[in-house]
């Protein structure tokens, strides 16, 4: 427990992130996951984007992003789906058209990566956003998910890859605290665990809510917090 005076710190330190509301999200686990591995070291908007809508076309999706606001409805491409389809890199690379690698020394290709990341999801049974929304909640499923994901190349400082992967599944109030986020919790006289920092960035959301008149989700606070770690502050 954080007595009143640490929270009220914490409020006003989160404050001055400005978190912002989610506006869009992908309508499939698969997307989540290509976003993730694609968007280390590149231009989101020139890169990671199009491999996304390319494998959406490929899927025959129209749209692989929609307003936060639009009603959840099946994952279009589940995971089981995805490998089904892509049985190797250069199948992958086919559509993509994207042959970046997770690194400049030693990497491998972020096709490659991609394939591996949604071959371990689906080994420990997440098909869909939903079973990776519910894979967020059940700590020694996560653990051992979380194991086996960062013995995949390109894992990023501080596991970047796997915090935002759980950033882009996570539904308002379903959120994953990654290290950078605890460490900044830390710094900021919080020392938490991951379950400990759910709970902690919820009481964080519902006391600016509170204060600001508008909803504040967990999400929104995870994202900021994540934002302001990941760029040093």
């Amino acid at each position: 427990m954080h007595s009143d005076e640490e929270m009220a710190r914490l409020v006003a330190a989160v404050r001055e992130l400005d978190p912002k509301p989610r506006e869009r999200r992908w309508v499939s686990v698969s997307f989540c996951v290509l976003d993730a591995v694609y968007s280390i070291g590149a231009h989101y908007d020139n890169h990671v984007v199009p491999v996304v809508e390319r494998v959406a076309a490929d899927f025959e999706v129209q749209s692989p992003s929609v307003q936060m606001s639009v009603p959840e409805t099946a994952d279009p491409v589940p995971l089981d789906v995805f490998l089904d389809r892509y049985t190797s890199v250069e199948a992958l690379l086919d559509t993509t058209k994207n042959r970046q690698n997770t690194s400049t020394r030693g990497g491998i290709r972020k096709a490659d990566a991609a394939l591996r990341y949604a071959t371990v999801l689906h080994e420990h049974g997440v098909l869909t956003l939903n079973d990776a929304r519910r894979l967020l909640t059940d700590t020694v499923r996560l653990d051992a998910v979380e194991a086996a994901l960062r013995q995949v190349p390109g894992e990023g400082s501080a596991g970047v890859r796997r915090g935002y992967l759980w950033m882009l599944i996570g539904d308002q109030d379903t959120v994953k605290p990654d290290r950078m986020v605890l460490r900044w919790l830390a710094r900021h006289g919080a020392e938490t665990t991951p379950d400990s920092a759910r709970l902690l960035l919820r009481n964080i959301a519902r006391a600016l809510t509170t204060e600001t008149g508008r909803v504040v989700t967990a999400w929104e606070i995870d994202h900021a917090i994540w934002r302001a770690a990941r760029s040093g502050h």
